[in-house]
């Protein structure tokens, strides 16, 4: 029988995904003119990719302080330029503002393959090894800018284990921590790395669990890009550490993290399918009354206002 088999913090996330419909109808509902209002907002502005439904892409390039409009007016020869002075260069303050310009550069489409035919991927992941903080982090906002080309995915894959493990070595909450979960997002947006991410996964579930409310964002912004992968399904729940997502199904959590836990719980629902009812029939019972009181708030919402959603 599959229930039996479940361990107890799979029980929980199979359990909250039954609910997850029905709290999220509730957001989309109360929340419904605030996106609309964002969506105008939004309208006109530029998108290197569309987003891939059920997914979460950051949806904007890294952008440093005092960008220069001259960035855009770089020639090829001035890239080559720049990278070979990341390559001789031993000066750490003039390595930044390089890195910095070419970070700025790649947040133009038009510099994407020619960074990547000058070797400037390779010659921008070597600084993920410096010791200075902020040299990594600059690298880490470069690679993130070229990773909005696909083609230039195919070379970045090669340093998701290393960023990955400058995200777990670097302290709680940094900058590096937040470069580095921006560039992950970007690069579990398809299915083809989820493999390399989700060896990482006890990291990202740590963050999760003790990060601020930006590093939970972003932390989720991946779980969620690997939960929309029937393939990733068992390795999330059975991950260690899974548990500290329990926590997050709060009516008093904040709505941006609540809304993509939901948004996890119910890929994994339907990647899970019919087969595995019985065990969600033996879930409801026990986290019926904890749904209850995350929608207690909305209880002055008719029914039928949900259904019509």
């Amino acid at each position: 029988m599959v229930g039996r088999g479940f361990s107890a913090t799979v029980r929980s996330l199979l359990g909250m995904a039954i609910g997850a419909g029905i709290c999220y109808c509730a957001y989309r509902m109360l929340f419904a003119r605030q996106r609309k209002k964002k969506h105008r907002d939004k309208k006109g502005a530029s998108r290197t990719r569309e987003k891939v439904p059920g997914r979460d892409l950051h949806g904007a390039l890294t952008k440093p302080e005092n960008v220069s409009a001259s960035v855009s007016d770089l020639q090829p020869h001035h890239l080559a330029n720049l990278l070979d002075i990341l390559v001789t260069s031993s000066d750490s303050s003039l390595q930044e503002k390089v890195l910095i310009t070419l970070c700025n550069s790649a947040a133009f489409s038009a510099n994407h393959d020619i960074i990547r035919s000058l070797g400037g991927i390779t010659i921008i992941a070597k600084s993920l090894s410096d010791s200075s903080e902020q040299i990594k982090v600059n690298a880490l906002n470069a690679l993130n800018n070229l990773s909005m080309n696909v083609q230039n995915q195919e070379l970045i894959k090669d340093y998701i284990n290393q960023t990955c493990s400058a995200i777990s070595l670097s302290s709680l909450n940094s900058e590096v921590q937040l470069a580095g979960l921006r560039l992950i997002i970007n690069m579990s947006v398809t299915d083809n790395y989820h493999n390399m991410v989700a060896d990482h996964l006890p990291c990202f579930l740590y963050l999760l669990a003790e990060g601020n409310n930006i590093i939970q964002i972003y932390t989720l912004k991946v779980l969620v890009n690997l939960s929309a992968n029937p393939t990733m399904t068992q390795t999330l729940l059975t991950a260690k550490g899974s548990q500290s997502l329990t926590s997050l199904f709060d009516s008093r959590v904040d709505r941006e993290i609540l809304v993509r836990v939901l948004i996890f719980a119910a890929n994994l629902s339907k990647h899970l399918g019919s087969g595995h009812g019985y065990a969600f029939l033996i879930c409801y019972m026990e986290i019926h009354l904890h749904f209850r009181r995350i929608l207690q708030p909305y209880s002055n919402i008719q029914m039928w206002k949900l259904k019509s959603k």
